[in-house]
């Protein structure tokens, strides 16, 4: 007799402990799971299809809503934990419309501090994205448009990728240029 799968609950404690989820995220890896437990290629002989086949099992999406409710009375499911963490291991790679567009498939739009924050930041984050690929600044016009369309698809500013771009390799002031000093 196979193992019996975990009960959903179990399931989502144990992708919690792996890391933080989202709750649109997190529901739709139970729904799938459900559906994959009611749906057997094909049940062993003399087994009877799981309880949830059955017509008076209760709906999944009930089921797992329920839990969703469950784990975030018990903050176990955090929407302000998930975005901090989300926004702490992209900020260093990605600009602000990259980190708001994958929020935003989660379900979660930034707070105003958040938003802040992120704006305050993105010209260094852009210009140290910058330094670690090219380094150095463009020599002609072909490779400045490679450079900015690299930035762009990281997702930051038009803005922003403008000035890491034409003003690359020279001190505006800031501690852009610490690294060599």
């Amino acid at each position: 007799m196979p193992p019996r799968p975990a009960s959903i609950k179990v399931r989502a404690l144990q992708w919690l402990a792996q890391r933080e989820h989202s709750h649109v995220e997190l529901r739709d890896k139970l729904l799938r799971l459900l559906a994959n437990q009611t749906s057997p290629a094909s049940p062993a002989p003399g087994h009877d299809q799981p309880d949830r086949a059955r017509p008076d099992a209760p709906d999944p999406s009930t089921e797992v809503d329920a839990l969703l409710q469950w784990l975030e009375a018990r903050a176990y499911l955090s929407q302000a934990r998930f975005t901090e963490s989300r926004i702490h291991a992209r900020q260093a790679r990605y600009g602000n419309l990259r980190i708001r567009h994958e929020l935003q498939q989660h379900g979660i739009r930034l707070d105003d501090q958040a938003k802040q924050t992120l704006q305050q930041t993105e010209l260094q984050r852009a210009q140290e994205v910058w330094r670690k690929k090219y380094g150095q600044p463009a020599t002609d016009a072909a490779a400045r448009v490679r450079q900015m369309r690299f930035l762009a698809g990281r997702g930051f500013s038009i803005d922003v990728v403008r000035r890491v771009v034409t003003g690359a390799g020279h001190p505006d002031g800031d501690d852009s240029d610490a690294a060599s000093a």
